[in-house]
């Protein structure tokens, strides 16, 4: 089997609300994000800034850990993202 690259990732919104997914193209999916063009969920609740991102060589794992994450309880998601991401500032910011 063929290792590719494949990203969980965490976007809030100004009101803090959160959405995780994985995709195989993490700058192209951030930017459809920030076009409103993907998801009603990110739509709706204005979720469009990268806060966390992992990178996985297997979709398996990808998908196991995407899963893992959304069951966490909100204050374990918000620790992890202040683990590497203390301000919750925009990680794509410098991507477009």
């Amino acid at each position: 089997m063929e290792n590719h690259n494949y990203f969980v990732y965490i976007l809030s919104s100004n009101s803090w609300t959160l959405y995780i997914w994985v995709t195989n193209n993490l700058e192209r999916r951030i930017q459809e994000h920030k076009k409103w063009q993907v998801d009603w969920f990110t739509k709706k609740y204005g979720c469009n800034k990268l806060v966390y991102f992992e990178n996985w060589w297997d979709i398996n794992w990808a998908i196991t850990r995407e899963k893992q994450l959304k069951w966490w309880k909100r204050f374990r998601k918000e620790e992890l993202i202040i683990s590497i991401n203390p301000m919750w500032e925009d990680l794509s910011q410098k991507w477009f």
